[in-house]
């Protein structure tokens, strides 16, 4: 019989419930303590837990141990150890020692460090998270680590996260204190981040280099149907793909990742996933997995799954959306407004604390989710503008109206909805409406940030939402820490006044899609970095980094790496989708046009030959459209040629300058080839074509 979902449930996860079947009472006292507390990890402790997670691990068949990192690369990385151990008569025993468990030495040399590391220093360290829970994949244990250098620098994305969460555990939690609030001893951030993706037939994709090398065509005329019949979104699944994401579902709840929501998004071809809220490095650890399992998953029935932000040109790209919020361990969300937002003074503090973050740091907040593929749908009618704003609906914005003019707040009493059909239920409406052109809305008891790229770490963006935050609150600490107890209520109002007054700029309820409204952030003094090379500079800029080294998420060094690193990435994107470009045009595509026109200029002779003086103006006006593409199509290309060989010419000069002429002129070049590329193919039949057209690769997953 095959098992039930509670018992598939957390299956390949050494979760608390193993931890407490496995472990001794003290260890796992000791343990628990580790993870609640974040205090030391003792060696007797560390060796008790390795015993257990050898035997839980051997148990399922695992051979294998590794240590599993983020490094700065947007995917994880791993190396694997046999647990074997070899003894004097030759044979082995299955061994792991708490040395082995809390500490591993991969070689650190080829990873990106920024300048961190000289390629000869290769020494690293994996240092064990035992706040996020191991599991088995693949017969091997994978154990969630930290990475550093050799001389103590992180060179990972866990490691600024851990460093995020705890500092904004430590300024809420004074925060508390102040309110009068002595129950709560930590706040933890929670996360659950969506994630939008496509599905295209295996074989077809094989056929697309640009989707091979590049993740997203960079050719392509569109499909006779796109989205505009809007017929997709909501849309019946089909059982190809019902098949995949029953399949997915199972693999993500044996590891414990609580995939909820599955459905078809706008574009044909387009999906989300969901999965219920967890603790921000766990939830991280789980999306990293979610999109390396949605790919194997997708191997599997023959397809491949794509996680570029923008795949097609000409429909909506995949997003990734961020939902927020901060959570007691009394089991309070400091984002819950509750019946009486207005009266609710703690939700208050915490709710004009954010708004205060995204505006001081909006530029920061941009740049967590900057990319040479998230560029392309930043600003379309797709995903929200590259200008940061916060939505929090009607009832929200007039309860902090009514505190910067010291007016009492009336409220709303709850509206019931009558939708007009008597068999259906009344139902009470949301406080709030749902903008989905806002960055950063208020949903209800949380924020969703809505900017990441589909293939982005989500660690990035809540490294900076959560120091963001600890500094607002750090700053409210310092205002309203010798106020007498007596005057507490009104330095507070008082305090939430003067945020009002200096950030409702952010705040903005309405369409982000319109022309008008960048016309008015402009006139707010907001920012709007339109593309990564825009952004990535203020990343060093001298408030920022008194943010992220004043908290210790960053060191100056490391700081700085990371700009050098997201600079480098967005250069060598461009670079190799312009080669990648020009390999298609010259040995695929102008290949495929000589021979269609040969056809043609044989159709016509052939004509010509049977019935002397016989009209041969179609063929002779194809022939003539398809040589004026080709040559201009030549043109370009050498064109797109000589600039990308100007712009990698900066790289080692100037890093900046290489990635503006990479974003203000190659990518201009590229879109100029595609011009005569996608009026080449929409001429040329699909038999002689090299590559499967938009067409096919968006609806051929059909049963």
């Amino acid at each position: 019989m095959a098992q039930s979902i509670p018992e598939l449930y957390g299956s390949l996860v050494f979760n608390d419930k193993i931890m407490r079947e496995k472990l001794p009472k003290d260890m796992y006292k000791a343990l628990k303590k580790t993870i609640e507390n974040g205090t030391h990890l003792e060696l007797d402790v560390a060796n008790s837990v390795a015993v257990a997670m050898k035997e839980w691990a051997l148990e399922h068949g695992a051979t294998h141990y590794t240590h599993w990192f983020q490094p700065m690369t947007n995917f994880t990385a791993e190396k694997h150890d046999s647990f074997i151990s070899p003894t004097v008569d030759g044979q082995v025993i299955m061994d792991f020692s708490g040395k082995e468990l809390v500490k591993g030495e991969p070689d650190a040399s080829s990873f990106p460090s920024g300048g961190l590391r000289a390629t000869f220093e290769a020494r690293g360290y994996t240092a064990w998270d035992p706040t996020s829970p191991a599991f088995i994949k693949d017969r091997t244990l994978y154990i969630p680590t930290a990475f550093c250098s050799y001389s103590g620098e992180a060179l990972d994305k866990k490691t600024p996260l851990l460093r995020s969460m705890d500092t904004l555990n430590k300024e809420a939690v004074k925060v508390l204190r102040l309110l009068g609030n002595t129950e709560v001893k930590h706040i933890n951030t929670t996360v659950g981040p969506e994630q939008e993706y496509f599905l295209v037939d295996k074989d077809l994709y094989n056929k697309r280099k640009d989707l091979i090398f590049c993740g997203r065509t960079l050719i392509g005329a569109p499909a006779p149907k796109g989205q505009e019949m809007e017929d997709h979104y909501f849309g019946t699944l089909k059982p190809r793909v019902s098949a995949y994401m029953h399949d997915l579902d199972e693999e993500l709840w044996k590891l414990g990742i609580p995939a909820k929501t599955k459905h078809n998004e706008v574009a044909p071809a387009q999906h989300e996933l969901a999965p219920v809220f967890d603790t921000t490095n766990v939830a991280v650890d789980h999306n990293q997995l979610t999109m390396e399992i949605m790919k194997k998953v997708a191997a599997k029935h023959n397809m491949v799954c794509l996680l570029h932000e923008k795949p097609f040109e000409g429909i909506n790209g995949s997003g990734k959306h961020n939902n927020w919020s901060m959570s007691t361990d009394t089991g309070v969300n400091l984002l819950d407004p509750g019946k009486t937002p207005a009266e609710n003074t703690q939700f208050l503090v915490f709710l004009v604390a954010v708004i205060k973050a995204v505006d001081d740091y909006a530029d920061l907040l941009r740049i967590s989710v900057a990319s040479a593929g998230n560029d392309h749908r930043l600003g379309a009618n797709e995903a929200p503008p590259a200008v940061v704003s916060i939505f929090l609906g009607d009832e929200l914005t007039e309860v902090l109206k009514a505190i910067e003019n010291d007016e009492f707040f009336a409220g709303h009493s709850a509206v019931q909805m009558d939708i007009g059909a008597k068999v259906l239920p009344h139902f009470v409406k949301d406080n709030t409406d749902r903008n989905r052109t806002s960055p950063f809305a208020f949903t209800g008891n949380k924020f969703e940030f809505r900017m990441l790229g589909s293939s982005s770490s989500v660690a990035n963006p809540n490294i900076i939402l959560n120091t963001a935050v600890a500094e607002s609150l750090r700053q409210f600490y310092e205002k309203l820490k010798d106020v007498p107890a007596d005057e507490m209520e009104s330095a507070v109002h008082e305090l939430l006044k003067q945020t009002i007054i200096d950030h409702k700029r952010v705040i903005f309820n309405g369409n982000g899609y319109t022309d008008e409204w960048l016309e008015e952030a402009k006139k707010r003094g907001l920012y709007n970095l339109v593309s990564t090379p825009d952004a990535l500079p203020h990343f060093i800029d001298e408030k920022n980094e008194k943010l992220l080294t004043s908290h210790h998420i960053f060191t100056d060094a490391e700081l700085h790496s990371r700009y050098e690193i997201k600079m480098e990435n967005y250069v060598k994107t461009l670079h190799i989708e312009a080669n990648t470009l020009v390999e298609i045009i010259q040995k695929d595509l102008l290949p495929s046009i000589t021979t269609y026109m040969e056809k043609l200029a044989q159709t016509a002779s052939l004509k010509k030959s049977v019935v002397p003086g016989i009209s041969v103006s179609a063929e002779a006006s194809l022939l003539s459209r398809l040589t004026e593409l080709a040559e201009t199509m030549t043109k370009d290309l050498e064109t797109l040629k000589a600039d990308t060989a100007m712009a990698e010419y900066e790289v080692d000069k100037d890093l900046l300058k290489s990635a503006k002429l990479y974003q203000s002129v190659v990518l201009t070049d590229m879109e100029k080839v595609r011009v005569s590329a996608d009026a080449a193919e929409a001429l040329i039949p699909d038999s002689i074509l090299p590559y499967p057209t938009y067409g096919k690769l968006l609806f051929s997953i059909s049963d």
